[in-house]
């Protein structure tokens, strides 16, 4: 058994990444669902070959088997399941989210997310790590300089680096060295690189990354995206952020000394007044492909201020959430956002999200992240919003379905999931409704499993706020 101690945010935690022997797992008693129909999510979304009656056995955890009744053999000792006239997936993976309390854990599973990729800063909180149930936290954090936010910062040897009276500290190479190879150590999958970053030092981290098995998230702003997707970055994320990779090179060295403030003003200004049907975008979309990087949108994170969009507070699952853990969350009543600048930041996604669609026709590949709990996200709910907002961009149903599950799997290695296949991890979602022929069909919920257990969806909405 692989085992990590992890001692951070205050707690001492361990984490088993299993399995015990082959012979203890067949020994572990099996479930088989029956009767369902299996959604294919592979290729990106472009495979179509769904298992109609089908059987997927589940024992330890895991999928033992999975495919149509004529030749999935039902294990004597399995307790089957009846699941005929529903549709099965993989359990939903959310690549930008927080989690802050237990409220928020049980909000994911009742939406049918099994895996988060775990951030925490100001907008979201601190990880809570402890939470029981819970959806699979894959740990996410910031290299390059050290803050209160930071997974590491509780251990003495990086505290120490913030000096008194300051909330972050700048790393030298051998020190962010040492930091990525930290937070392999504590269990990190993913590598966040922000916008006070220099092209060299963004080169160097994605180097270390690429050597230690962590994968990259990129937004920029003092270095150029061009430079960034060249050193090989896996995702770039923000639709309103990756659109800095379109301002010329005039409005692109400011940033590299004032990555926010008036320069960054400049180029959004200059991005406002971009035709999206200016050649430069589709340009700029085959420059992504041809670097094999993937976009996260996180088209959520602007879903208050797009037109018809629902009240999340009207959503079961918001019932057992605490306005106060959630950023900038909607007015309970109208579910309208309540920022400042309103209008404005209206118009300013409306353009946004017309380049996001010219973006679109180049058929990059796409990761769902709804970024929650941030700008008036929801956990677990937003992933259904990020989902039905990936359709609306252009995506067909289906190859939103692959941004939530199998590209994870395919994009990032993380081979433990995605796909309901033997060997993969037992999280699944199952609906009562085809979603290829309606995505908002993904909130028509049958039951979720994680790990091989059937949640009780009802027991989840008696958490305490």
């Amino acid at each position: 058994m692989k085992t990590a101690i992890i001692a951070t945010l205050g707690l001492l935690l361990s984490f088993a990444e299993s399995p015990v022997s082959a012979q203890s797992d067949r020994a572990q008693p099996a479930v088989a669902l029956t009767g369902g129909t299996l959604i294919d999510v592979s290729n990106f979304g472009h495979s179509t070959h769904d298992i109609p009656n089908a059987v997927v056995v589940l024992r330890a955890g895991k999928i033992e088997a999975a495919g149509p009744a004529a030749l999935v053999k039902i294990p004597r000792d399995a307790r089957t399941l009846d699941y005929t006239g529903t549709y099965i997936l993989p359990g939903l993976v959310d690549g930008f989210a927080g989690l802050n309390s237990q409220a928020q854990a049980n909000a994911w599973l009742y939406m049918g997310v099994t895996t988060i990729v775990g951030f925490q800063d100001e907008r979201r909180g601190r990880l809570k790590l402890d939470a029981h149930p819970s959806p699979h936290v894959y740990l996410f954090d910031a290299a390059g300089s050290i803050d209160e936010d930071s997974l590491l910062i509780s251990l003495p040897q990086w505290k120490s680096r913030l000096k008194q009276g300051s909330d972050s500290a700048e790393l030298s190479e051998p020190e962010t060295k040492a930091q990525l190879e930290d937070l392999a150590q504590l269990g990190a999958r993913a590598i966040y690189l922000g916008r006070d970053l220099t092209a060299p030092k963004t080169k160097f981290i994605i180097a270390e990354c690429h050597r230690l098995g962590l994968v990259t998230y990129g937004e920029f702003s003092s270095t150029p995206y061009a430079d960034g997707l060249k050193d090989g970055v896996n995702v770039l994320v923000h639709m309103t952020r990756y659109a800095l990779g379109l301002i010329p090179p005039r409005l692109q060295q400011p940033l590299v000394q004032e990555p926010e403030g008036d320069a960054y003003k400049a180029a959004t200004a200059y991005l406002r007044q971009l035709d999206p049907a200016d050649p430069s975008i589709t340009a700029y979309g085959n420059q992504i492909k041809a670097a094999h990087a993937a976009l996260m949108p996180t088209l959520s994170l602007n879903y208050l201020l797009m037109p018809n969009h629902r009240n999340l507070w009207k959503e079961p699952a918001a019932s057992i959430l605490d306005p106060k853990g959630l950023h900038q969350p909607p007015d309970p009543v109208t579910g309208e956002a309540t920022v400042d600048e309103l209008d404005r930041r209206i118009a300013f996604t409306a353009h946004f999200w017309a380049i996001s669609r010219t973006l679109h026709l180049t058929h990059p590949l796409y990761l769902a992240g709804s970024g929650a709990s941030g700008l008036g996200t929801m956990p677990g709910i937003s992933m259904h919003t990020e989902l039905e907002l990936l359709v609306r961009l252009g995506l067909a149903p289906r190859e939103a379905l692959a941004a939530a599950t199998s590209n994870y799997s395919e994009h990032f290695g993380w081979h433990e999931l995605g796909l309901v296949e033997a060997g993969r991890r037992a999280d699944l979602l199952i609906l009562e409704a085809d979603p290829t022929v309606d995505i908002s069909n993904t909130r028509k919920i049958h039951s979720v499993v994680l790990e091989g257990v059937v949640l009780d969806r009802a027991a989840l909405l008696n958490a305490p706020r």
